[in-house]
């Protein structure tokens, strides 16, 4: 296990650095891998069509007050929100980073699917999706800890559990917003997944599986190692405990929250991943997290949760091989709108204009509001 560490500028400096270090000169890349059959450029919805939610159209630029319910449509400008920049004056909580094997876990021990190899749909159910290229394969996680300058060690403190991590801008917004008294004091935890994507991939396993897994990874093998080596304590109040992510990562926000309420009470997502992905096939759960609005929500007794969700107008728009006709994003998260309204859940919901699929520009434009939003009613409790 590997361990280091870092203020917030100086992450996402180094970020900056690795990325463009990574970009290889284009006459010298040669691409002999197979290629994924072609998906369909995503439509341009329109946020007022039949059977999407009534939702307020705010002027372009702005966004929904923080402390308010409901649907939200933002214009086409996205403009970067001043928490999402390091500010002077402005102090800066310490980032700690360090790595997992899967050699070391009880809850996954890694698999992957082979590359060039793609989900196919059973023929007697085009629901039900097939792999057979998915193997044992070991990964190393990356894990990031945020913790606030004005964090005193050893309290218990709220905390947030993002996926894909590590996430640089979390930690700076959180450095403005606490600043700033908009949210608490809190420590941020950004998980790098296991590896690859959708079906039959250990990022897939981890993110699309309806089930308390991910969870109790967390829980168990996560948290603990958090407290253990950075002089933190994490709150038990499951009020105080939030998990956000953004497409496979934000359906993983939810599902972690849904399955199990007594450790999490706060949900942030961006183009939520609310559709057919999981794999392997569970019959109690036959369309994966597209089951959420489908049934879940709707069937089952109101759970203590606070949920801020994001789509774009030209979000991820795949019938793929599957053509089950459960991959549309846009669809998908307006019909959780639909549902959470229906129940009487405390929700915001925001429909981006001119946006597609975890479009960056837009998380930079309103990352400090959700979070604002998401933290509105928080009461700490002693424990």
């Amino acid at each position: 296990m590997r361990f280091a560490k870092m203020n917030t500028a100086a992450a996402l400096l180094g970020t900056m650095f690795v990325l463009a270090g990574a970009i290889p000169a284009m006459a010298q890349v040669t691409n002999t891998a197979p290629t994924r059959p072609g998906r369909p450029t995503p439509p341009t919805r329109d946020p007022h069509a039949p059977g999407f939610v009534t939702a307020t159209d705010l002027p372009d630029g702005t966004l929904p007050p923080a402390d308010a319910d409901g649907n939200f449509i933002i214009g086409r400008t996205h403009n970067r929100a001043p928490e999402t920049s390091v500010q002077t004056g402005v102090p800066q909580g310490t980032v700690y980073e360090f790595t997992m094997s899967s050699a070391d876990s009880k809850y996954y021990p890694g698999i992957a699917r082979d590359m060039g190899t793609f989900v196919t749909s059973d023929p007697a159910d085009p629901a039900r999706p097939v792999v057979t290229t998915s193997h044992a394969t070991p990964y190393t996680r990356h894990v990031a800890v945020y913790v606030p300058k004005q964090y005193v060690p050893g309290t218990p403190a709220p905390f947030i559990v993002g996926a894909d991590g590590p996430d640089r801008g979390l930690f700076t917004a959180l450095d403005n917003l606490i600043a700033e008294k908009k949210v608490p004091v809190m420590i941020a935890i950004s998980i790098g997944n296991g590896g690859g994507d959708a079906q039959g991939s250990e990022r897939g396993l981890e993110y699309d599986t309806m089930s308390g897994k991910y969870a109790e990874f967390v829980q168990q093998e996560v948290l603990p190692l958090v407290e253990k080596n950075y002089n933190v304590k994490l709150t038990d109040d499951p009020d105080g405990r939030a998990t956000m992510g953004g497409s496979s990562g934000g359906s993983c926000a939810l599902i972690m929250a849904w399955y199990h309420p007594e450790w999490y009470h706060r949900v942030l997502t961006y183009s939520g991943t609310y559709v057919n992905q999981q794999w392997p096939y569970n019959s109690e759960t036959p369309h994966g997290a597209w089951g959420f609005h489908e049934t879940l929500i709707s069937n089952s007794p109101v759970k203590p949760l606070r949920i801020w969700m994001e789509v774009g107008d030209r979000d991820n728009f795949n019938p793929n091989a599957m053509r089950d006709r459960m991959h549309d994003w846009v669809v998908a998260n307006e019909n959780m709108a639909k549902v959470l309204a229906a129940k009487g859940y405390h929700y915001q919901f925001v429909f981006a204009r001119n946006t597609g699929h975890t479009d960056r520009a837009v998380k930079q434009q309103t990352l400090p509001e959700a979070l604002e939003w998401l933290w509105q009613d928080y009461k700490p409790v002693a424990n």
